[in-house]
Formats: structure tokens, sequence, C-alpha cells
């Protein structure tokens, strides 16, 4: 199957997930700032976060694909697999929400977090084993050390709001996912210079 199907299929689930997201914001029943505040302040900094960083995915998948022309089954269940993580952000977002950012909200949205981050470096792998040795992807990628300093920071926000008694282990943890944020919303490069290398190889 060509790589454009899958990305044009992901790209439709993921403007799913971003329409439910905020559609679960909530209407404020006052009309004051205080009111606004009470109701819908929570909602839109959760919502936010979590728009960001199905954002970032929309963007790295976009740039991973460039690398890819066809796709095998493994690929599709592979991206499947990525997609069934990030359907899962509308509910863990909410319930953060409704729960006031209680303990147990928080280490779900957490591993929700982390079970995506995972699910992406499957798809990234398969990709590149049906690339072959000379995969243009894994020479773009290399070690990845970014995607395995978001792994940990995304475990160790887990283990934060787990083991840390009360609010500041819920902090720990936002910062922890919020570091992640700040880490990938300026695009890799390293992507698009392997695609214009590659497109400059094929064009000689």
């Amino acid at each position: 199957m060509k790589a454009s199907r899958l990305e044009a299929f992901s790209d439709g689930v993921l403007a799913i997930i971003i329409t439910i997201m905020v559609l679960e914001l909530k209407v404020p029943e006052g009309h004051d700032l205080a009111d606004f505040l009470h109701t819908s302040g929570t909602g839109l900094l959760t919502y936010l976060l979590s728009f960001v960083y199905v954002g970032i995915y929309w963007n790295s998948h976009h740039h991973m694909f460039h690398l890819v022309q066809r796709v095998s089954g493994s690929v599709q269940w592979a991206n499947l697999a990525l997609l069934f993580c990030l359907s899962l952000f509308p509910f863990t977002t909410a319930w953060v929400d409704e729960s006031g950012f209680a303990q147990t909200s928080v280490v779900v949205y957490g591993l929700n977090l982390l079970a995506s981050a995972l699910a992406y470096v499957v798809l990234q792998t398969v990709i590149i084993r049906q690339q072959g040795p000379d995969s243009p992807l894994r020479r773009a990628v290399g070690r990845d050390r970014k995607g395995k300093i978001s792994l940990a920071l995304d475990a160790v926000g887990i283990l934060s709001a787990m083991t840390v008694g009360g609010q500041v282990g819920v902090r720990i943890a936002l910062a922890c996912f919020v570091a992640v944020v700040i880490m990938w919303v300026v695009p890799d490069p390293r992507i698009d210079r392997m695609f214009r290398e590659h497109e400059a190889q094929e064009a000689t």
C-alpha cells in the first residue's frame, strides 16, 4: 500500500481525536472571569497539553513518512497501535480535568503518554526493518537520544505521581510531561535533512 493512504487515514483519526477533546470542554455557567476559571480553567490547560502532544505526534508522523514510499502489513498494524494509544487521549485528559489532577488520573494520563511514545518507537523500528540495512530513516534517527529521553521523562513522571506523596508528586509528573513537550515542540531537523539528501541522490 502507498504510504500516502496510511497518512491520510492517520490524519483523519488525529483530527477526530482533537475534535473530541475540545468537545469535552465545559462552558462556564456564569459570565464572569471567576466563573470561567472555576469551570473551564483547568480543562483548557489539560486540553492545551494534550493538543500539543497530538500535534507533535502528527508533525513527527508526517516527517517520518517523508522517507517511506510504501508500507507493509506490519507497518499498518504498528500505525494502528499508535493511533489506538492516541485515541485514548480524550478519555485520560477528561479524567485529569474532572478529578482536579488527582493522583490516579495523572498516573493513568502518564501511562497513556508513555504507551503512545512506545508505540511510536515500535512504528519507527518496524519501518526501519522494512527498509533494510541502508534505511534512510535509520540514518536520520541515529541513536534517537531525544526519543529515549522522552521515554525516561514519562517514566519518571509516572513514578513520581505514584510514589511521592500528595500534590508534590503530581506537580513533578506534570513538569516531566511539559518538559517532553518543550523538547519536541520544535520540529526535528534530522529527517528534513535526510529527506533533502535522499531527493538529491534520486535526482542524480
